[in-house]
C-alpha cells in the first residue's frame, strides 16, 4: 500500500514580497535580484518598466518566491 505525504501550504495571500527582502533571504545583492528579474533568469517575479523611464515596477508574489526559493512570511498587520 502506498502511503501519501500532505504538506500544509503557508497562507499566502498574494502579498508582494520586496525585493529587499528575497535578496536578504537570498544572501544576494538587492541589484543581483533586480537584474535577474528583469533579464527572466529568477522566475519568482515580473519587471515591468515604466513608460519614458529607465525604472521599473517589481511583482513578487509570496506563493511564487515560496515555489522558487522556499521564503515565506507571512503577512504582518
Amino acid at each position: 500500500m502506498e502511503k501519501k505525504l500532505y504538506v500544509e501550504l503557508p497562507p499566502f495571500t498574494g502579498r508582494n514580497v520586496p525585493i529587499t527582502e528575497i535578496a536578504k533571504a537570498m544572501r544576494k545583492d538587492a541589484q543581483y535580484v533586480r537584474i535577474g528579474i528583469q533579464q527572466g533568469l529568477l522566475h519568482f517575479g515580473i519587471a515591468i518598466k515604466r513608460d519614458d523611464s529607465n525604472e521599473y515596477n517589481y511583482y513578487c508574489p509570496d506563493r511564487k518566491v515560496w515555489e522558487e526559493i522556499g521564503y515565506f512570511k507571512p503577512e504582518t498587520a
